[in-house]
C-alpha cells in the first residue's frame, strides 16, 4: 500500500510540475513581439573599413516607399584604396518575418573596381529585390510579386545586409584580403496607415 501510495505522489508531482511548465510556456509564446524595438540602424568595423546598414524608418505606412540604404567608408593610412566586387558590394537579401518569407537579392557578378577615398562613404540604396520559380506557392509568388512592384505587404522586415569585397594586399604578388561584413536591421509595414 506504501508503495502504491508513493507512486501515486510522484505522479501527482510530476503532472504538476508539467502543468506549471506549459503555463510558463504559453506565456512566453503569446508575449507580443512589438514590445521590442526595431533596430534601424548597425555598423560594423573591420581593419580599415567600416560598413553601415540604415532604414531611414521603423515604420513604414501602406504603399509608402522603402528607404534602405548601406554605406562603407575607408579610414586606413592611404588617401584612398580600390576594392574589387560584383555589381555592387551590397546586398540586401530579406525575410519578412511573419509569413517567414525569404526575399533573395539577386546580382550580376562581374568583377568591378570603385575606389574609395578615405573618409568619404560609398553608399548605395536599396532598389528592390525577390524572385520566384513556377514551383513555388501562389501566396508566396502573390508576396514576392508585390516586393518586386515595391509594394510592401503589412508585416515585419529584417534586412541581412552585407559588403562583399576584397583588396589586393600585397600588389607584387596580388595577393587578396577578403571581406564580407553583415549586419541586420528591422522595420515593419503597417497598412493602415
Amino acid at each position: 500500500m506504501y508503495k502504491i501510495g508513493f507512486l501515486v505522489s510522484l505522479i501527482v508531482l510530476y503532472l504538476c510540475l508539467v502543468s506549471c511548465q506549459q503555463k510558463v510556456d504559453r506565456k512566453v509564446d503569446t508575449e507580443p513581439s512589438d514590445t521590442k524595438p526595431l533596430d534601424t540602424k548597425a555598423q560594423a568595423i573591420e581593419e580599415d573599413f567600416v560598413y553601415r546598414l540604415v532604414t531611414e524608418k521603423a515604420e513604414y505606412g501602406k504603399n509608402e516607399p522603402i528607404k534602405i540604404y548601406a554605406e562603407l567608408e575607408y579610414t586606413g593610412e592611404k588617401d584612398e584604396i580600390e576594392i574589387f566586387h560584383s555589381a555592387s558590394p551590397f546586398s540586401f537579401p530579406m525575410v519578412e518575418t511573419t509569413r517567414n518569407f525569404e526575399i533573395g537579392y539577386g546580382m550580376d557578378t562581374p568583377l568591378l573596381s570603385t575606389k574609395l577615398r578615405k573618409g568619404e562613404p560609398l553608399r548605395a540604396e536599396y532598389w528592390g529585390s525577390g524572385g520566384y520559380t513556377s514551383e513555388d506557392k501562389k501566396e508566396y509568388v502573390d508576396f514576392i510579386s508585390q516586393i518586386m512592384n515595391q509594394e510592401f505587404p503589412e508585416g515585419r522586415y529584417i534586412v541581412n545586409g552585407s559588403a562583399d569585397f576584397y583588396v589586393k594586399a600585397n600588389e607584387k604578388t596580388e595577393q587578396k584580403k577578403n571581406y564580407n561584413l553583415k549586419l541586420q536591421v528591422e522595420f515593419k509595414v503597417n497598412n493602415t496607415n
